[in-house]
């Protein structure tokens, strides 16, 4: 129940129908989908394919997409993983021979083929109800008319203009006047508008085959990438199996690995092993949270990768026997310091869409290009933003997670639901690259362990470890009594650079048959409903 002594809006309540997303122009899109007849897949890809306009520093088509999805409010939960792999011809000792230790950010080499379109068209032809071209409708006009720009989207695209000016397509498209769009200017994409009306027309072939893979494999070629039309055509993204975990009589679903979901069921699973109660910002609980993410995480990087290539343990991430393991390496009175090291980049740009529709069809969708406008790298007659997803590999040789050739990377995109009593009850997703594994556990803990509405838990100060060592970057509201106890136990603190990660989230009440729903107030976004 909400405090209203604490500042934080409410939640959004409504009977029928409900989207929750990081921009307002994306959740109105949806809604509307949802009043022309289309379902909960329909709204979330218009909704999504508006964003990649609207929000073209946080998502494109360029990108990777994840899906879960239930019809008609069951638990039978089916999950989509739309991420690509590398160029068959790309392998470790490509890198080598040049002698890079990491995958460069603005380069082909970081460039994976994009999954996201191959994503939609399945996932609407196997579920959606209205036609394709209806769905793109939308995001067509915004990028052919125009868009206001929102707050957060002129602040991330002004911090990545040196990204942008170095890309001669992305400066001109981009940077008009030589530099970021300000708040309230309008933006247009014609070439961006251009390539949607193809895939509207002609589905994911217009995109991975014709004119536009010819525009990104030719532009990618240019600078010395790898990638053939080959590689284009043969993408495929797949149908898997969650993976679940049972965290206070609730099953909580993730898509398996090569995402990092699982990693959010072994902090849960952690989590589990210690009493809920008090303040859910206190020292030792924070303290708690915070050391499940070390461990996990060092886990993560140690073994996550994609099954197709390597041996990932699932069944034993998920054991309770490794749970009650590294639950027992906590140590209430000092930090740990003898964790293995782990690699995490932060925060990046992604974005993440809830969708409840009134046949209580429910989708948790999520789309990236990872940094934010990927790798600045832009197509220049398609204008495809292309993502740098491949920096997610590791060079390491023998790791599990080492680049090789048409190999998936260690996924950072993750949707989330929970089910109980055969029932959907929550679609949500934290957005926030390596972050995203902690927000989940984050989120469901405060909502299943203290009681608190979606919007509460979204709203609550945000920590997250650093590879250094034991310490932690947090937002500014963290409390201050609370951090100087924990640093008295050996942590230390630093203020975060820019927001932690971001959510959107919706509840399904089946006694009352309602629907409520929250959206991160870090973002643009709202949630709404009908």
């Amino acid at each position: 129940m909400r405090n209203f002594e604490k500042p934080t809006r409410s939640v959004a309540v409504s009977r029928h129908a409900m989207a929750a997303t990081s921009h307002p122009t994306a959740t109105l899109t949806a809604l509307q989908i949802m009043e022309a007849g289309g379902n909960a897949i329909d709204a979330a890809i218009a909704a999504c394919a508006v964003q990649c306009v609207v929000e073209p520093g946080s998502t494109g088509i360029g990108g990777d997409c994840f899906a879960l999805y239930t019809a008609n409010g069951s638990d039978k939960v089916i999950a989509y993983n739309g991420s690509g792999r590398t160029p068959a011809a790309l392998t470790a000792a490509w890198f080598n021979e040049r002698g890079l230790k990491e995958v460069p950010r603005q380069s082909p080499a970081a460039v994976t083929v994009p999954g996201a379109i191959d994503a939609w068209t399945r996932l609407h032809a196997d579920h959606g109800t209205l036609p394709f071209a209806d769905v793109l409708a939308p995001a067509i006009r915004f990028a052919e008319e125009g868009y206001a720009i929102t707050p957060r989207v002129h602040r991330d695209w002004s911090l990545e203009q040196k990204l942008l000016a170095a890309d001669v397509t992305a400066a001109r498209i981009f940077l008009p006047g030589g530099r970021a769009p300000r708040i309230g200017e309008v933006h247009r994409q014609p070439e961006l508008a251009q390539t949607l009306k193809r895939i509207a027309a002609e589905g994911r072939d217009a995109f991975y085959g014709g004119p536009v893979a010819e525009d990104m494999v030719s532009y990618l070629n240019s600078l010395g990438g790898l990638h053939t039309l080959e590689d284009f055509a043969n993408a495929r993204g797949e149908y898997v199996t969650p993976v679940t975990t049972d965290f206070r009589g609730y099953t909580i679903h993730e898509c398996p690995p090569n995402g990092q979901g699982i990693i959010a069921l072994l902090i849960l699973n952690i989590l589990s092993r210690f009493d809920a109660k008090g303040d859910p910002q206190s020292s030792d609980r924070l303290h708690v949270e915070i050391e499940a993410t070390r461990l996990a995480y060092a886990a993560r990087d140690a073994w996550i990768a994609d099954p197709e290539k390597a041996d990932v343990p699932v069944d034993h991430l998920l054991s309770g026997e490794l749970a009650d393991r590294l639950a027992g390496m906590i140590d209430l009175r000092q930090a740990l310091t003898d964790l293995p090291p782990f690699e995490m980049p932060l925060h990046r740009d992604t974005v993440y869409i809830s969708v409840v529709d009134r046949n209580r069809n429910a989708v948790s969708f999520i789309n990236s290009i990872f940094d934010s406008f990927g790798t600045g790298l832009v197509s220049p007659h398609s204008g495809v933003i292309l993502h740098n997803r491949g920096q997610s590999f590791s060079l390491k040789p023998g790791h599990p997670n080492q680049i090789g050739p048409s190999k998936r990377p260690l996924h950072t995109i993750i949707p989330g639901m929970v089910t109980r009593n055969g029932k959907v009850e929550i679609s949500f997703g934290v957005m926030g690259g390596y972050y995203q594994a902690l927000g989940h556990a984050h989120l469901i803990s405060k909502v299943l362990d203290y009681g608190m509405d979606l919007q509460e838990a979204i709203d609550l100060p945000r920590v997250m470890p650093t590879s250094n060592g034991t310490i932690v970057e947090a937002e500014h509201t963290i409390d201050g009594s609370t951090k100087a106890e924990l640093e008295r136990r050996g942590f230390t603190f630093t203020p975060a650079e820019e927001p932690i990660g971001g959510a959107q989230a919706i509840r399904i009440d089946w006694e009352n048959g309602t629907l409520t729903g929250a959206s991160e107030p870090r973002k643009d976004g709202i949630a709404l409903g009908i």
